[in-house]
Parts: structure tokens; sequence; C-alpha cells
């Protein structure tokens, strides 16, 4: 893949992508994270507040996954307050995620039935949103 793109773009745009696409590894590690937490937790605590412990299960693990692979070498932070600006900068894409999330569920008795159908279309209106910040705040 690194080097198809290469062949028609600057190797910094190479570098950029390929980040880009190792944070969406990761985020799809989380999807299925997020996914599987809130399917454990919505029959205690209703599908609108199932995505809270998701979130945090999730982002600690993508921010482990992140600092080890996708950004790895960058940030100078402490691990401890790394992954705290790491959860803050996240809430911006969690919100979006879990308006989107909640907005569907709302709306569409087939979402409230599948939640992973709104997940994933929250997750995917988080993504740039959470790689943005991740990189240029957190990893930087």
């Amino acid at each position: 893949m690194e080097a198809i793109l290469a062949r028609a773009l600057p190797a910094h745009r190479v570098a950029l992508v390929m980040q880009f696409i190792r944070f969406g590894v990761v985020g799809g590690i989380g999807f299925v994270v997020t996914t599987a937490v809130v399917y454990a937790t919505r029959g205690l605590i209703g599908n609108y507040l199932a995505v809270i412990p998701a979130f945090l299960v999730a982002a600690t693990c993508n921010w482990a996954l992140n600092r080890l692979w996708t950004f790895r070498g960058q940030g100078r932070l402490p691990a401890l307050r790394e992954w705290s600006l790491f959860l803050a900068a996240n809430l911006i894409g969690m919100g979006i995620n879990a308006a989107v999330y909640w907005t569907l569920v709302a709306l569409f008795t087939l979402c409230a039935e599948n939640p992973v159908l709104p997940l994933a279309a929250g997750t995917i209106c988080g993504l740039f949103a959470n790689f943005t910040l991740s990189r240029r705040v957190v990893f930087r």
C-alpha cells in the first residue's frame, strides 16, 4: 500500500495517509470494543447511557494502540498525562459520535434494536475530529 501511494504522492503525504490508515485500523478495533461494551451494558443501563462506559473502555484501548503503533515515537508526555489528554481531546469526537448515535436510536426503531448501526455511523462522523486532535494535540 505504501509503495503504491509513494508513486502518487509526495513522501510527507504518504506518511500522513499511512498514519491515518493505522489510526483507522485502531479505530476499527475501538469500534468492536465499543460495540461489545454497549451490548454488554445496554440491558442494565439502556441504549443511551451504554455509550458512556463504552467510550471510556474503547478510548483507553485506542490510546494504548495509537501510542504503540499509529504515533510511535511521537509525543513526549508521561503516559498518564497523555492518556488524560487523549480522553479530553476525543470527547469532541465522542460528542459527535454520541449525537449521531442518540439521534438515530431515537428516530429509527431499527437502530434502537441494532445499536451497531448507529454506532458505526457515529464512529465515522467522529473519525476525522479524533484523528486531527490526536495528531495535533496529543501525539505532537
